[in-house]
């Protein structure tokens, strides 16, 4: 009678081994990993270009007032709200992030009548890459 080995090789070799397993396991998470963090930036790239999107709507709305109001702007302390009819919806907008802009006019770092910041992702002043302030007078 013949034997024939790769019979015996087949039979024992039926599943993955358990190191094969982690290392499947290990490939998945780095790949996971890498995705999500170019998925975060690509998310927080868009939301900083929503902001200053926004905040050129503003100050659409900000000229609309002026024009109506003899080319004043509504003063720092009347804020965004002074001039609320000139938004879409009487709404003043909010950042992609939920917060209020910050408005002041007369503008202190430009020839500007007004100025508007918005404080980034972490909705605090100053901060750093996608944190980092975004601030009317900067935009071109």
């Amino acid at each position: 009678m013949k034997s024939t080995p790769h019979i015996f090789i087949r039979a024992s070799r039926r599943g993955l081994t358990l190191i094969e397993i982690m290392v499947v396991i290990a490939l998945l998470g780095v790949l996971g990993t890498v995705i999500a963090v170019n998925l975060t930036d690509a998310l927080d790239d868009n939301s900083a270009d929503a902001a200053r999107l926004q905040m050129k709507q503003i100050g659409s709305g900000l000229q609309m007032y002026a024009l109506k109001n003899k080319g004043k702007y509504p003063s720092t302390s009347d804020g965004l709200d002074g001039a609320r009819r000139f938004f879409a919806g009487n709404k003043i907008p909010k950042d992609p992030w939920g917060n209020e802009f910050k408005y002041f006019s007369p503008g202190t770092h430009s020839d500007a009548k007004y100025e508007l910041v918005c404080m980034g992702s972490d909705g605090k002043d100053g901060g750093e890459e996608h944190a980092a302030d975004i601030k009317s007078w900067e935009l071109e």
